[in-house]
């Protein structure tokens, strides 16, 4: 009996020798608490801790990602969208991560999703659309500066999608159609712009070179020649147009003056 009593002690000293001894990786920190008390951080790599009187706690370093639930929220032109995000994150202070806060993964999940409602509605829908990494930027720093008390630091935030209503997709492709078109419309101006500049400068040229003109006639001839078609196009000089509208208005006055000179003729003619 005496030396199975002592074998069963040696035993348990073996035990409690063997589970003194912790291995934690590259990445594990053990929080130790002496009597209930905060003792010290260590790792990582082969530690001991005392049995009964010490407790350790394993905290990960790695870069946690977690993804944050799609968030119903109006946005600050009342429209309603469906946003869902992904947080990267990481405990800095392992101290800090198991003192300071209960389940620091769960509150830093649900600190996540109030800031995303909050933040996000404080916007408009095409800042939401178009200005994706101002709005990531803001809300990594908002969940950073709240985690900080945590030991956990925010690396970033990103939003993943934004989910509309089939009502509101149409209202933004008629939107996007109707912007299209105004761009095409002030192209076009703008073009008409330019070439009546152009035109305006070439007109200039050609009047300081009246035979210039007549250059540019028989060019054009040329080129409508070499197509085949049967269109015959003969350019008429506008000073010849104006020519013709002057003797048609000296006309009928020639034709008036000439009969006032018949009559006065007859009446010579009676008084003789």
């Amino acid at each position: 009996m005496i030396t199975y009593s002592f074998a069963t002690v040696i035993v348990l000293i073996l035990v409690l020798i063997i589970s003194m001894f912790k291995v934690l990786r590259e990445y594990e920190r053990a929080v130790v608490f002496l009597l209930g008390r905060f003792y010290q951080v260590k790792g990582p790599g082969l530690i001991i801790i005392i049995p009964i009187i010490q407790q350790m706690v394993r905290v990960d370093l790695r870069t946690i990602v977690l993804d944050v639930p799609t968030q119903d929220l109006i946005t600050r032109d009342n429209v309603s969208v469906k946003v869902n995000a992904v947080v990267y994150f990481r405990v800095v202070e392992p101290k800090m991560a198991i003192n300071n806060v209960e389940n620091y993964l769960e509150a830093t999940s649900q600190l996540s999703q109030t800031t995303l409602r909050s933040v996000l509605g404080q916007h408009e829908l095409d800042e939401l659309l178009s200005a994706r990494d101002e709005l990531n930027k803001d809300l990594q720093s908002i969940l950073d500066q709240h985690t900080d008390n945590w030991g956990i630091k925010v690396a970033n935030v990103e939003i993943k999608h934004v989910d509309l209503d089939e009502s509101m997709v149409r209202a933004l492709a008629r939107q996007a159609e109707a912007e299209r078109s105004r761009r095409a419309k002030v192209i076009h101006a703008t073009g008409e712009l330019e070439a009546s500049a152009k035109l305006k400068e070439a007109a200039e040229v050609l009047n300081q070179a009246p035979n210039a003109v007549q250059l540019r006639y028989m060019q054009t001839l040329t080129e409508i020649s070499n197509d085949r078609t049967t269109t015959i196009v003969f350019p008429m000089p506008i000073d010849l147009l104006d020519k013709a509208a002057r003797m048609m208005k000296k006309s009928p006055e020639c034709h008036s003056g000439g009969g006032d000179t018949k009559t006065d003729l007859d009446s010579s003619n009676r008084m003789d």
